[in-house]
């Protein structure tokens, strides 16, 4: 009886957590790197400058958040872009998918793309791998 009694105050914990929506949503956070034509970077600067809403509301949209991105210049000479973003929603694949197919974002990626010099093996932007995070 007490282990029913138990049970059943957890479960009203988490049901209370649930409908109140305490609960936090669980971050994906990702972390991506690709390299950038040198002609090309004061021109990629001024797309993503804070004057320029560009995507913003579409990457807010599809829940990713504290989007960064960094450039900086390796031993081997080159420069790369090191780009940041939490999810925070619940369907990364589809929210993603329906990213990519908005109008806007196709537009955005045909100036982009052109400009980012992808690592070997890949097409754009490869994702890396997370060995640490300090929450």
């Amino acid at each position: 009886m007490k282990y029913l009694k138990t049970v059943s105050a957890v479960l009203l914990v988490v049901m209370i957590v649930v409908l109140c929506g305490c609960a936090q949503p669980r971050v994906k956070r990702v972390g991506m790197v690709v390299g950038i034509a040198p002609e090309r970077i004061a021109e990629y600067k001024e797309l993503h400058a804070d004057s320029n809403a560009g995507v913003r509301d579409l990457l807010s949209k599809y829940n990713m958040r504290n989007f960064s991105i960094f450039m900086h210049k390796l031993d081997d000479g080159k420069i790369y872009e090191f780009g940041y973003y939490e999810y925070v929603g619940n369907d990364f694949e589809g929210d993603m998918a329906k990213l990519d197919a908005e109008p806007r974002t196709k537009a955005w990626l045909k100036v982009c793309d052109p400009m980012q010099r992808p690592l070997k093996g890949e097409k754009s932007w490869a994702t890396m791998e997370e060995v640490y995070h300090n929450d």
